[in-house]
C-alpha cells in the first residue's frame, strides 16, 4: 500500500498544525504588547526612526519607553520569520490547491502590510500624543489589517487541522451572509473601540463624571466625541452576534460548529460585562489589554465558527 501523494502525512500535518497554531498564539502576544506601547505612550520610545532604534540596531542605555517599543519592534520581526516559516511549510508539505497554501500566503501578505502601516505610524510621528485626523484613519486601517492577518493565520491553522475540510458556499448562501454581516459588524466595532481607546489614552479623566462631561462638552475633541458612539456600537453588534449564534448552535447539524458558537456567544457577554468595567475604571492599562484579548478571542472563535459552519469533509480516495 502507498500513501496518497496529493495529502501530507498524518504526523507531518500534525506538527505543521501545532506550528500554525502556536503562531497565532505569538500574533496574539504582538497584537497585545502593541496596544501597551499606545496605552503607555511609547510610540516614540525609538525617536522617528524606522526599522532602526535612535539610529540603532539594539539601544544601548535605553529609557523605559525605548525598551517597551523596541520589544514591540523586535517580536514583530520574529513574527515575520515564524510566518515566513508558515509560508515554506505550507508549500513543502500541503500540496498544490489546498486552503493551507492560501491561507498561509495570504497572511504573509497582510503581515507584510501590517509592517508598512507599522512603520507609518512611526515616521509620520502619529504616535504618543498626536491626536490628527491622519492618526486615526491610519490606525483604523492598520487595525482592519491587523484583524485580517489573524484571520488568515487563524483559517491556515484550522485548515492544517482538519486537511479534508473544503469550503462550500453555494449551499451555505443564508449562513454565509448571516456570518458575513457579523464578521464586517466587528470591524466596525473593532474600530470604534480602538479610538475609544486612543481617546482615554490622550485625555484621561479623573473620574466618570469627568470624562462624561468631555464628551458632552461643545468644543470636545472629535476623539471624544467618536468614543461616546463605542457603547451603543458595542451592544448593537453583541446583539446581532449573539443572535445569529443563538440561532446557529440551534439550526446547526455540526456538533462542532454548535459548540463554536457557544464559545463566541459566551466571549460577547463577557466583553460587554468588561466594556461596562473599563468605563467605570475609567480605562486603565491592565483593563485595556483585558478587554482587547477578549476581543481578539471574539474575533478568532467567530472565524472559526464561521469556516466550520461553510465547510464540509470530503472523503480522501483509498490507498491502494
Amino acid at each position: 500500500m502507498r500513501r496518497d501523494k496529493h495529502r501530507a502525512s498524518r504526523p507531518i500535518a500534525d506538527y505543521f498544525s501545532a506550528y500554525a497554531w502556536g503562531v497565532l498564539g505569538f500574533n496574539l502576544a504582538v497584537i497585545l504588547w502593541g496596544a501597551f506601547v499606545r496605552a503607555t505612550g511609547s510610540g516614540a520610545g525609538c525617536g522617528s526612526r524606522w526599522p532602526s532604534c535612535n539610529g540603532q540596531v539594539i539601544p544601548r542605555s535605553p529609557e523605559l519607553e525605548t525598551i517597551i517599543e523596541f520589544t514591540h519592534r523586535a517580536s514583530s520581526g520574529v513574527l515575520l520569520l515564524l510566518v515566513a516559516g508558515l509560508v515554506i511549510g505550507a508549500f513543502r508539505f500541503f500540496p498544490k490547491g489546498h486552503l493551507v497554501r492560501l491561507g498561509a500566503v495570504l497572511a504573509g501578505c497582510f503581515l507584510v502590510l501590517e509592517a508598512f502601516l507599522g512603520a507609518s505610524l512611526v515616521l509620520f510621528g502619529w504616535v504618543t500624543t498626536n491626536d490628527s485626523v491622519a492618526r486615526v484613519v491610519v490606525m483604523g486601517v492598520h487595525l482592519v489589517n491587523t484583524l485580517l492577518l489573524t484571520a488568515w493565520l487563524t483559517l491556515t491553522a484550522w485548515w492544517a487541522t482538519y486537511p479534508d475540510q473544503r469550503l462550500e458556499l453555494s449551499s451555505h448562501r443564508r449562513t454565509f451572509t448571516l456570518l458575513v454581516i457579523g464578521l464586517a459588524g466587528v470591524l466596525v466595532l473593532a474600530i470604534s473601540g480602538a479610538i475609544a481607546a486612543l481617546g482615554d489614552t490622550l485625555f484621561p479623566a479623573s473620574s466618570l463624571f469627568e470624562g462624561l462631561s468631555q464628551d458632552v462638552s461643545p468644543g470636545a475633541h472629535l476623539l471624544l466625541r467618536l468614543r461616546t458612539l463605542h457603547p451603543l456600537i458595542a451592544v448593537l453588534v453583541g446583539l446581532y452576534v449573539g443572535i445569529s449564534m443563538f440561532r446557529l448552535q440551534s439550526s446547526h447539524s455540526s456538533l462542532q460548529t454548535a459548540s463554536l458558537a457557544r464559545s463566541v456567544l459566551s466571549l460577547v457577554i463577557l466583553q460587554l460585562a468588561l466594556g461596562a468595567l473599563n468605563v467605570i475604571l475609567l480605562a486603565p492599562v491592565w483593563m485595556q489589554i483585558v478587554h482587547l484579548l477578549v476581543a481578539d478571542l471574539i474575533w478568532i472563535a467567530l472565524v472559526l465558527t464561521s469556516v466550520s459552519a461553510l465547510s464540509r469533509t470530503i472523503q480522501a480516495p483509498a490507498s491502494r
